[in-house]
């Protein structure tokens, strides 16, 4: 019982980060894949499609008889999901990535826990006393964080060379005048629309698990609508059909595994590790992605890294960190009140029966 209860105190942790690592695959393949030439709208699509086929059969049978029953506003509420993750969040993600890099994309994109902080706290999912240590530390990590993203934005400074990487002056300098470019600004820009919709999905997909609790189901539905909805977009931005064409190559595999490891597996674990300790703690884990991307990205792409990326990512990590601290002192101080709840409903019961019984006595007397 000791080990199991340790197993569950863990696993979310590990589950967070075996994502991550999956994440950073997808920054990595799909830049690549963008660069070919492969378009986004058409990626979104084969991507959900293969998240649906791969996970349509799980659902179908390991939650064949808790599946809840739908109803029009559960529709709508996939619907939605649908629309905020598969079609925004994919779509201006890759458009972000492909217009700056993949190291670049995975550190800004550490700004999705400040955003679903503020987001959950509008819509009033997060609790705020400002005389409290962890809502001070919500704050301040926001604010962080901000800062961290504008310094990484406004401030290049000199290329950061690695051991394994032989950068010239002119690659660097290419990189320099992209950075203050309207392309680059403009997926900058992307970056941060993807990050307001992702967060939006976190949120919504926590209310919509209350009242559908099939992780597998949900999973099948959002991609299985998100093929239909991303399908009208795709059909309508790209009107040549040579784009849907897709064979052996570097396409398909981007499609087959952001299909099955970033869009059906990450929703699965994501909603489970959600009703365990809420979205905020789902965006906290990003900057392990990061820091993959940033080293696997320089070696595999040889994409420049700046000292002014540096140090906004280490702000923004050390902000990501102060708003996990708030929020895991919020998860302690739940389990607290839940065993207080168990301790005074069981003194209450116990309490109930000793009183009927002592009456019970009474009346044979």
């Amino acid at each position: 019982m000791e080990l199991a209860g340790k197993w569950r105190k863990v696993m979310p942790y590990l589950a967070m980060v075996f994502l991550q690592f999956g994440f950073a695959g997808l920054f990595l393949i799909s830049v690549a894949s963008l660069r070919q030439g492969m378009s986004h709208y058409v990626l979104v699509v084969y991507r959900n499609a293969v998240a649906a086929v791969v996970m349509a059969p799980f659902a179908l049978w390991f939650e064949r008889k808790t599946r809840a029953k739908m109803t029009l506003s559960l529709f709508c509420k996939v619907l939605a999901l649908a629309l905020l993750e598969p079609v925004l969040d994919q779509n201006f993600f890759y458009m972000g990535a492909n217009s700056t890099s993949a190291s670049f994309s995975s550190a800004l994109t550490n700004v999705l826990p400040a955003v679903t902080f503020v987001n959950a706290i509008l819509l009033r999912m997060e609790r705020i006393n400002i005389k409290e240590r962890r809502s001070q530390a919500k704050i301040a990590g926001t604010l962080i964080t901000v800062g961290g993203a504008l310094l990484m934005i406004l401030f290049s400074g000199p290329v950061v060379s690695f051991p394994w990487t032989k950068h010239s002056a002119g690659h660097a300098v290419a990189d320099s005048a992209s950075h203050s470019s309207g392309r680059w600004l403009m997926g900058i820009f992307m970056i941060l629309l993807s990050c307001f919709c992702w967060s939006a999905f976190f949120i919504l997909q926590s209310h919509t698990l209350r009242s559908y609790p099939s992780e597998l189901s949900l999973t099948t539905l959002i991609c299985g609508m998100g093929v239909m909805q991303s399908g009208a977009v795709a059909l309508v931005m790209e009107r040549d059909m040579k784009a849907w064409a897709i064979g052996f190559d570097m396409r398909l595999f981007t499609a087959v595994y952001s299909g099955i490891m970033c869009s059906g597996v990450a929703y699965y674990v994501q909603g489970i590790v959600i009703q365990e300790r809420g979205p905020v703690f789902v965006t906290a884990f990003s900057p392990l992605c990061m820091i993959i991307v940033t080293v696997l990205g320089s070696f595999i792409l040889s994409e420049v890294i700046t000292l002014g990326r540096i140090i906004g990512a280490m702000v923004i990590v050390v902000g990501v960190y102060a708003l996990i601290w708030g929020k895991s002192n919020d998860h302690v101080n739940q389990v607290e009140r839940d065993d207080d709840f168990e301790k005074h409903k069981a003194f209450e019961l116990s309490f109930t029966a000793t009183s009927i019984t002592k009456e019970s006595n009474l009346d044979r007397i």
